[in-house]
């Protein structure tokens, strides 16, 4: 799917206001619906199918965020493979980023000479990212690739590429399908962005 494909795949449609889960907050609209999701993770699970024709490979799923799109992905790509997650943090106590990632949850499964597929909910500054690749790697895995399903194109930080996108986000605050503000809205099955 190209990049304008991607983004013509973005639905104008409003939230239903009556939708109970949106506990009583507005939506300015909702960015990809439950159907362009679920068609973009079924090509996406093909081409990750293609990609790896042979090796042990293990996606690595980047929690919170990531939940919901990993478990709709890993069932699309039709060949063997192991799934682990980590947990990283920069925030510490405070509510900016400090700068410093730490795992909070390593993965305990061993790295080493296996393909791995890191899985993000939607790459933004990509500084977590950075240091993710940097401290996998010195693990020794035959590969390391990250698959989001929404990228925002600011990651002035990310220097490793991401070989799989689902979609190509908007600017703006988006929830659902894994996405939270404030720990709510994860469970939405559709991405849309806040008032």
């Amino acid at each position: 799917m190209t990049a304008d494909q991607r983004a013509d795949a973005s639905s104008l449609a409003p939230a239903d206001p009556l939708d109970s889960r949106l506990l009583g907050r507005a939506v300015k609209r909702i960015a990809y619906d439950r159907e362009t999701i679920a068609r973009r993770v079924r090509e996406m699970g093909a081409e990750i199918t293609a990609a790896y024709p042979d090796g042990d490979l293990l996606v690595l799923g980047l929690l919170k965020g990531s939940f919901i799109f990993l478990a709709d992905l890993v069932r699309e790509i039709q060949r063997p493979l192991h799934v682990d997650f980590l947990v990283a943090s920069s925030y510490g106590a405070g509510t900016v980023s400090s700068g410093n990632v730490r795992l909070v949850y390593d993965p305990e499964t061993k790295l080493e000479g296996k393909h791995i597929l890191l899985v993000e909910d939607i790459v933004d500054t990509g500084r977590t990212l950075s240091t993710l690749i940097e401290l996998l790697s010195a693990r020794n895995p035959a590969s390391i690739e990250i698959c989001a399903l929404l990228h925002k194109h600011i990651a002035t930080e990310l220097h490793h590429p991401t070989k799989f996108i689902g979609f190509d986000a908007p600017n703006e605050f988006l929830v659902g399908y894994g996405l939270d503000h404030a720990e709510n809205f994860r469970h939405l099955p559709y991405v849309a962005s806040l008032q």
